[in-house]
């Protein structure tokens, strides 16, 4: 019944003013269309995620979808052709297929939808180590992406989530690491499967740990695949990465028998001290309130272990990387502290820095009480 009145009334503006109605009938007729091919689009999607449906996915893309191409959302038609993807016999015919597709939409209004599927392509050549030709890609997926004002979250997933396969695979740790973590923020935890969680926190946990760059990691830390490592064989990496914070040298001489058990972490053994020494020192450094950091190299070796002859190497070390700031009194034997780079607090550093809070109240009610006496009439309370 209401069809019939839209049709009764389209057909009643048509005679009075032809040309006006016929744009709106265009626009209404349109209007629906675009209606069905979008329900079209989302009945496919939700069919293709379905396990059952991976026998049909690539004959129904190749034989149904490609011929209304151009009339669906085009990051709706990469995704079903990336689901497709995965029924290709082998990499082989995965990279054919999915150049293919990214050529498709190689053009100025889905530029978006080219970056999601050549970033896939560059994952393909990765696996087939071509890694030459997986940079290139990803290269102009970062110069397309810049130029971007905005973009749909699953474009950036899929970009970060290859840069950092490819930055791992060239074991480029700093830059594995900062992509991760980018690929992490754009995605929904729950949405990837328990075993790749603990791959991925694995890969970034010894990432941190062996990179030379990385002397902060307070974001992997807080966040929560963290925990995945939790109750497995691994275990033992996160409570190290939480030593690394601290500074703390007794848990990592009882969690250092594990180093052994990743091959990055066994090779980088002695880089590994030096850094869970610079941690010591930035720890001590922190642990002191601001108008008493001025330490002797002799308090310095006790408390990072370092060999006497090594403290000015590693004072030195620390400035340079922006650890700490100050000077070195070389004839005193004294390292002049006077910033330390924040980072994340565990609750046993918390209740520090409340048990130093508290002592610094106690002495400014202290200053107050004895200016008011030596003050007496002049001191108003």
């Amino acid at each position: 019944m209401e069809n019939q009145k839209i049709s009764d009334f389209l057909a009643e503006q048509l005679q009075q003013a032809p040309e006006q109605c016929q744009a709106s009938f265009l626009s209404f007729e349109d209007f629906w269309e675009r209606k069905l091919w979008h329900q079209l689009t989302n009945a496919l999607v939700d069919f293709f995620r379905l396990p059952e449906s991976a026998p049909q996915r690539l004959p129904i893309f190749k034989n149904f979808v490609l011929s209304f191409a151009d009339r669906i959302n085009q990051l709706n038609f990469v995704s079903l052709g990336l689901m497709a993807s995965t029924e290709c016999a082998d990499d082989q015919e995965r990279l054919s297929f999915l150049t293919s597709l990214a050529d498709k939409v190689n053009k100025v209004d889905s530029q978006d939808a080219y970056i999601y599927a050549l970033a896939e392509v560059a994952n393909v050549k990765q696996r087939l180590q071509n890694l030459d030709g997986a940079q290139k890609d990803l290269e102009t997926c970062q110069r397309v992406l810049d130029s971007f004002d905005a973009v749909e979250t699953v474009v950036h997933a899929s970009f970060y989530k290859v840069n950092a396969d490819y930055y791992h695979a060239k074991q480029e740790f700093a830059s594995f690491y900062k992509n991760a973590l980018l690929y992490l923020a754009c995605i929904n935890l729950e949405d990837i499967p328990e075993s790749e969680r603990v791959s991925r926190a694995y890969n970034l946990s010894v990432a941190a740990l062996v990179s030379d760059s990385i002397y902060n990691f307070g974001e992997l830390l807080l966040h929560p695949i963290l925990d995945s490592l939790a109750d497995t064989p691994h275990t033992w990496l996160r409570d190290l990465l939480f030593a690394f914070n601290r500074g703390d040298l007794t848990a990592y001489d009882v969690l250092a028998g594990n180093v052994s058990k990743n091959q990055f972490l066994h090779s980088h053994r002695f880089f590994l001290y030096q850094k869970i020494s610079l941690s010591a020192l930035t720890e001590m450094v922190f642990r002191r309130p601001p108008h008493d950091r001025n330490l002797t190299f002799a308090s310095i070796s006790a408390e990072t272990k370092v060999g006497p002859e090594e403290i000015e190497h590693l004072v030195m070390k620390a400035l340079s990387l922006g650890l700490l700031k100050g000077a070195i009194d070389q004839v005193g034997q004294v390292a002049q502290i006077n910033w330390v780079q924040p980072k994340v607090l565990d609750m046993k550093q918390i209740e520090g820095m409340r048990n130093r809070l508290k002592d610094w109240d106690a002495g400014v009610n202290q200053l107050g009480h004895w200016i008011e006496g030596v003050g007496k009439d002049v001191w108003a309370a």
